[in-house]
């Protein structure tokens, strides 16, 4: 327990550190627990410590979790690659944001469901901003044509964009990806595609959310500074 809180207090310092060295309010960044594979009980201890904003990788794993944190309130979003015969799911587990959006095929779906549902949910726009084939997420190059068909679909409410850095030694390699989504955030708002409140930024994780925060990221994703080493 000790443990986990004491990361908590560690991983606020260094994103207070962050903020204070390029004149950011603290406040405009939003720490998320990343809880791939963490046990409800770990998670249970960050909850009651005053972290309530949590994100899952794996329907699978809300499905096994939701019991066990039941009697706690908690925003759920899902960062995950979402498959579409998993839909039904984001409900049925009040997952408030779905921030792996990207593609035609899974928005098309999630908007039938929703709209026979009679709500929305927030939805972030995932960009592959590394360029490497082994991760989810849009070319930047195409991500405003999809903006523009994400505009059809009222049950779908575009909040901001997410991204997952790129894995590398040399910290200046993971600002470009980082600075690629700001970017394509900033430009998107400039040129009318999407409105001046589509401001989330979901980057940054354990290694690197300081030069996220440097490049503007509105939420961060730490998993493993907080639980330790996933298994």
């Amino acid at each position: 327990m000790n443990d986990i809180i004491n990361n908590i207090k560690n991983v606020r310092s260094r994103i207070a550190l962050a903020c204070e060295n390029i004149g950011r309010d603290v406040d405009s960044v939003k720490l998320m627990l990343a809880t791939k594979t963490v046990d409800p009980d770990r998670i249970r201890i960050a909850i009651e410590a005053g972290e309530t904003l949590l994100g899952e990788n794996r329907i699978q794993e809300f499905a096994v979790k939701n019991p066990e944190l039941s009697d706690l309130k908690y925003d759920r979003h899902f960062i995950g690659h979402l498959q579409t015969n998993k839909i039904k799911d984001v409900l049925k587990y009040n997952v408030k944001c779905l921030q792996s959006l990207d593609n035609i095929e899974l928005m098309q779906k999630l908007d039938r469901h929703f709209q026979a549902e009679g709500c929305c949910i927030d939805v972030m726009v995932q960009v592959n901003t590394s360029f490497e084939s082994s991760k989810f997420g849009l070319s930047p190059d195409k991500v405003f044509t999809f903006l523009k068909e994400l505009k059809k679909y009222d049950t779908l409410k575009l909040t901001g964009f997410m991204t997952i850095g790129l894995f590398d030694s040399s910290m200046e390699a993971v600002r470009r990806s980082y600075t690629r989504l700001k970017d394509l955030r900033n430009r998107a708002i400039s040129e009318g595609i999407v409105s001046p409140e589509c401001k989330e930024l979901s980057m940054g994780m354990s290694s690197d959310l300081e030069v996220a925060i440097e490049e503007g990221a509105t939420i961060v994703r730490i998993g493993t500074a907080i639980f330790g080493t996933r298994i």
